[in-house]
């Protein structure tokens, strides 16, 4: 046997050392090989998740894979529509229903509240929402809270024409953070905060629709600030959906819900609640979007289907005191159950949107605490309100 004095410097334990950094360039080395044959994750499982495999006799373009942080998302072409991907599914996209509801989201945010300088848009998908904020004219400044970085880089490049290049406007700063840490830590007060977040099914997300999130929300509203809210129809069931505007409703008992419809049946809805009664003066909307300034703002209501603010409140689908039967047994969404989460997984590959929609019309009447104007101009939005807005356009 060779002695400690015929191997390395001579001090005693010198064999094992060289013994132990042989064994650690052999692992490394051996890693470095291993990694090159290791091959990475296919993009369309990225980007499909559990609904890859139908997408294997006919898979789609995909043209962005990214791992982060925080998440793995994807971009796809699909025909002449962009897709954004994240959580193994698509989260936004340019499709028609998609791009109404997101821009639905930004623009009831900012022509609700009569001075909306200052917005938090609760993360950045494929900006669309934050992009629809942002070309306002009174807004001075939008955050943007995100919590993975890949994603302002991926819609930066890829979604630009579609949210107005809003990674680059100078008045949006992205502040990399999850969002409810940045709402609960922040000393700031807001005009108003938008969530378009991931599916409640998605681990976290439900956290983001909670009594006490919605309540901390509210306490960083200005006088007369607003919060809207995004909440699916499709891919969910009647639970999941009273849960979550039962909740919001718990916060905002003023609360007003406005249907995005496909094809005719309800597809989503976005929430809107402040802390005092909503009133909306239609006719002074109206002459805002006249006015210069506003001409990108009705362009981008014109791109959705919407050439009037009679368009875009047309899709008024009831307020919480129409619905106060229908959530009589709604189970609120707390920090410390997390209740929601559980009900949305029973309902992930359920497609019951149209018969969620028509219960809640059931009880819908006409808002007249809501609308401020004419007689003749009340008779006519409640004449459109019926009749429905059920056409998107090609």
């Amino acid at each position: 046997m060779l002695g400690p004095e015929l191997v390395g410097d001579g001090r005693p334990g010198s064999r094992l050392e060289l013994a132990g950094t042989i064994v650690l360039v052999v692992a490394m080395g051996c890693g470095a090989f291993l990694v090159r044959r290791v091959h990475g994750v296919p993009g369309l499982l990225v980007a499909y998740g559990r609904f890859a495999s139908t997408r294997v006799a006919q898979p789609p373009e995909i043209i962005y894979v990214g791992e982060g942080l925080m998440a793995s998302v994807a971009v796809s072409r699909v025909g002449g529509a962009l897709n954004y991907h994240n959580a193994g599914k698509v989260q936004a996209s340019s499709e028609p229903q998609d791009m109404r509801l997101q821009r639905m989201l930004g623009h009831l945010t900012t022509l609700v509240p009569a001075h909306p300088r200052s917005i938090v848009v609760i993360g950045c998908g494929a900006g669309v929402t934050a992009g629809a904020v942002s070309i306002d004219p009174t807004v001075e400044r939008v955050t943007i809270a995100e919590i993975e970085p890949l994603v302002p880089r991926v819609v930066s490049t890829y979604f630009s024409q579609y949210n107005f290049d809003v990674i680059r406007n100078p008045k949006v700063h992205v502040q990399l953070d999850d969002a409810r840490h940045y709402i609960l830590t922040s000393k700031e007060k807001f005009d108003a905060v938008t969530s378009d977040p991931l599916d409640p099914w998605v681990k976290g997300a439900a956290m983001l629709y909670t009594k006490e999130f919605f309540d901390a929300v509210k306490e960083h509203l200005n006088p007369g600030g607003v919060v809207t809210l995004f909440v699916q129809l499709y891919e969910s069931n009647t639970d999941a959906v009273k849960s979550e505007i039962g909740t919001f409703f718990q916060s905002f008992p003023n609360g007003v819900v406005w249907g995005n419809t496909y094809n005719g049946q309800g597809y989503d809805l976005v929430l809107l609640g402040q802390v005092e009664p909503t009133r909306i003066d239609v006719d002074a909307l109206e002459q805002r979007l006249k006015r210069p300034e506003y001409a990108p703002v009705a362009q981008s209501m014109k791109e959705i289907g919407f050439n009037s603010v009679t368009d875009l409140f047309s899709t008024y689908a009831g307020q919480a005191s129409d619905l106060t039967e229908w959530l009589k047994d709604a189970s609120i969404n707390r920090d410390r159950n997390l209740r929601l989460q559980y009900l949305a997984g029973l309902g992930l590959n359920l497609y019951q949107g149209g018969s969620i929609y028509d219960q809640m019309l059931a009880y819908r009447r006409f808002p007249d605490n809501l609308f401020v104007g004419s007689d003749a101009l009340k008779a006519s939005l409640w004449e459109a309100i019926q009749r429905g807005f059920k056409t998107l356009p090609e």
